[in-house]
C-alpha cells in the first residue's frame, strides 16, 4: 500500500472546496441549537417504569422509548449520574417534545423535566408516574393519551435552513481491525476537520481508548491545562483498573480486536485518535457534560461502546459516526448513528448495518482526503433528513454508565 494512504492528509485549507456545503436543513427550538430530527421520546426515570415506557410508544406511532433497562444506582453519586444522563436525553436538540415516565410520586420525574427546560426551554415536557396513576394499566392509558397529544404538537414542525457551524458531531469506534486505523478513523477525521473549519463541533471519547497515545493529543492541546487533563483522565483509567487487581493494557486490544489484526494497545489507541481529526483540542468534557463550545472537544468515558455513544448524545450531540472493522449494528435512541466500515469482508457480511465504506483506501484506489469530503456530505445529508441504517432497521440502544458502588 502507498505509504500516502498511511498518513491523514494535511487539510489546512479543505474547507475552501466550494462544492462542499455549508449548510442543512434542521428544526428551529425555541433556544439552543436545531435539531436534526424531531423526536417525541418516553423516558422512563427508572427500570420499573420501563415496561410502561415501552408500551407507551409501541401504542403511539412517532414516539421511541429510551430503553433505560438497568437501574444500577446504588448511592448518591450515581443517582446524580443517572439523572444527569436523562436530563441529557430529554434536552437533546433532536428532542421535540418528551414524556418521563417514573414509578413513584417522589418527584424526580419532575425534577429532570424541569433541569432539562432550563437547558433548552421551549419545547414541550411531560411527567407520568405510575403509582397515582393507579398502576402500570392505567399509566400505559395515561401516557399513550399524553403521548398522542405530544405527536400531535410536534407534527406540523418544518425544517428550516442553518449553518453546519450549528452541528455536533460525535465520533465513535468499536470493534475495531486493522482498517480502522488505516482507513475508516482518518477518513472521519478529514470529515471532522471539515466541520470545524467551518465552525462547527466534534467530540469523540472512548478513555481507554487514547492510552498510549495521550501524548499526542496533549500536544495538540489548546493551553497547558487541557494538556494536563487528557494526560490525567487516562492515568485515572489505569489507576481504577489497578485498584481492583486488573489492568487496562490486560483487556486491550480486545480478542475481536487481535483476530482484525491490532497487536498493541497503543496500536490500537493510535488507529482511535485519528477519527477526531487534526485541529486542536479545546477541552476535556466529563461523561455526558453538555457539549457547548466550538472546535474539537474529547469527553471522559468508557470504552463500551452503548454507553460511549449515549453520553454523547446526552451531551447534545446531534449525529454519531460510528467506524467498525469487524461490525456493529449499534445504534441510538435518540441520535442517528452512521457507520462506516473499511473492511470488505465485514461489509460484504453486514451490508445492511453500513451507510459508507472506505474500502477503496485499503484497495489503493482512494485518498482519506477525497473519501473524507464524501463523508462530510453524507453527514450533512444525514442532519437534512436521510436515514441511517440503524434509523432504518429500529437499533435504538441508550445505555448509561454506572460509578457507585453496586449492593
Amino acid at each position: 500500500m502507498p505509504e500516502a494512504y498511511l498518513v491523514p492528509p494535511a487539510v489546512a485549507t479543505i474547507h475552501a472546496d466550494p462544492s462542499l456545503p455549508r449548510t442543512f436543513m434542521g428544526f428551529p427550538r425555541a433556544a439552543g441549537r436545531p435539531g436534526i430530527r424531531n423526536l417525541v421520546v418516553i423516558i422512563p426515570v427508572v427500570a420499573g417504569a420501563h415496561l410502561v415506557a415501552q408500551r407507551i410508544a409501541a401504542r403511539v406511532p412517532g414516539t421511541v422509548a429510551l430503553p433505560y433497562l438497568d437501574d444500577g444506582v446504588s448511592g448518591r453519586e450515581d443517582e446524580v449520574m443517572t439523572d444527569k444522563v436523562l436530563i441529557g436525553a430529554a434536552a437533546s436538540p433532536n428532542v421535540g417534545a418528551a414524556l418521563l415516565v417514573n414509578l413513584a410520586s417522589d418527584g424526580r420525574d419532575g425534577r429532570i423535566a424541569e433541569a432539562a427546560l432550563r437547558r433548552n426551554p421551549g419545547r414541550p415536557i411531560e411527567t407520568l408516574s405510575i403509582e397515582s396513576a393507579g398502576g402500570s394499566l392505567r399509566a400505559i392509558a395515561a401516557g399513550t393519551a399524553r403521548a398522542h397529544a405530544l405527536v400531535d404538537l410536534v407534527a406540523n414542525a418544518t425544517r428550516a435552513e442553518f449553518p453546519v457551524s450549528e452541528l455536533i458531531l460525535a465520533a465513535e469506534c468499536g470493534g475495531s481491525d486493522a482498517t480502522s486505523g488505516l482507513a475508516s478513523n482518518p477518513t472521519v477525521g478529514v470529515c471532522a476537520d471539515i466541520l470545524v473549519d467551518l465552525g462547527g463541533t466534534v467530540c469523540f471519547s472512548e478513555t481507554t481508548e487514547m492510552m498510549g497515545a495521550e501524548h499526542i493529543l496533549a500536544r495538540r492541546a489548546r493551553d497547558p491545562e487541557v494538556a494536563r487533563r487528557i494526560i490525567e483522565i487516562v492515568a485515572n483509567v489505569e489507576k481504577a483498573a489497578n485498584a481492583v487487581g486488573a489492568s487496562v493494557a490486560g483487556g486491550n486490544p480486545t480478542p475481536g480486536n487481535m483476530a482484525g489484526g491490532l497487536t498493541t494497545i497503543e496500536e490500537k489507541s493510535l488507529g482511535c485518535i485519528l477519527k477526531g481529526g487534526t485541529r486542536p483540542v479545546q477541552g476535556v468534557l466529563d461523561f455526558a457534560d453538555q457539549i457547548t463550545g466550538r472546535g474539537l472537544w474529547l469527553m471522559d468515558t468508557p470504552g463500551h461502546d452503548a454507553v460511549s455513544v449515549s453520553a454523547k448524545a446526552a451531551g447534545g450531540s446531534h449525529l454519531n459516526v460510528f467506524t467498525t472493522g469487524r461490525g456493529s449494528p449499534l445504534g441510538n435512541a435518540i441520535q442517528p448513528v452512521l457507520k462506516v466500515c473499511a473492511n470488505a469482508a465485514t461489509v460484504a457480511r453486514m451490508l445492511d448495518n453500513f451507510d459508507f465504506t472506505a474500502e477503496a483506501i485499503v484497495a489503493g484506489r482512494a485518498t482519506t482526503e477525497a473519501l473524507g469530503r464524501d463523508l462530510y456530505r453524507l453527514v450533512v445529508e444525514t442532519c437534512s433528513g436521510r436515514l441511517v441504517a440503524a434509523e432504518v432497521i429500529g437499533h435504538n440502544e441508550f445505555a448509561i454508565h454506572h460509578i457507585g458502588i453496586l449492593d
